[in-house]
């Protein structure tokens, strides 16, 4: 049993200490963030040629809902680092046209040093910028309105469901902690005041 035991816990080591209502939150966000761009690609997006949805989101949902306290997964850093990577590579598009290795490369180059300049670095940012100048024809006929649409838009939403699925989850878990008979956050100061401090910086944001 012990070594059965061992090895689940090896094999998922996130288990160790897993809460199902952060788990849920996590899957209901992801779900419905993505579930929502998708719908409006569907609705609005498919029958006027406007893609609404690019890959780089679903690595945006991973950081915001599984990571919502890394400094990469600010507003400032989702929406500007999209933003900025999609200008990026959509210029680099329009500058190399006979090449796209060169394109790419200095596109995604290019990006990861503007991030980090103007502090929006966020990961997924260089995916967007790749996507501009490999993307296809359905991409490249948007030429800049790239950058807006499905970029900054897209960006908008996965972080207003972020920042509302987050808030309410620690919320939620402060206010059980002090209703709980364990009063087990409560036991936890450090997690305590990470959470209070996260609640703080969403309120500002």
């Amino acid at each position: 049993m012990n070594l059965k035991k061992a090895l689940l816990t090896h094999v998922f080591p996130g288990l160790k200490g897993a809460n199902l209502a952060t788990l849920l939150q996590v899957w209901l966000g992801s779900a419905l963030t993505l579930g929502t761009i998708a719908l409006l690609d569907r609705t609005f997006g498919s029958p006027m040629g406007l893609p609404l949805i690019i890959a780089p989101f679903g690595a945006s949902a991973v950081l915001v809902f599984g990571a919502p306290m890394s400094p990469l997964a600010r507003p400032r850093n989702v929406i500007g680092g999209h933003t900025l990577s999609a200008l990026v590579g959509v210029f680099f598009a329009h500058t190399f046209t006979t090449d796209v290795a060169l394109a790419a490369a200095c596109a995604v180059a290019t990006a990861i040093v503007l991030m980090i300049l103007t502090g929006t670095l966020h990961p997924p940012g260089g995916a967007t910028a790749l996507i501009a100048v490999i993307g296809g024809p359905s991409i490249e006929h948007l030429g800049y309105l790239y950058v807006f649409v499905p970029c900054f838009s897209g960006s908008l939403v996965v972080m207003t469901f972020a920042v509302l699925f987050n808030a309410a989850g620690l919320r939620c878990r402060l206010i059980g902690a002090l209703v709980s008979r364990d009063h087990s956050m409560i036991k936890k100061p450090r997690l305590l005041k990470r959470c209070l401090h996260l609640l703080c910086r969403l309120h500002k944001q």
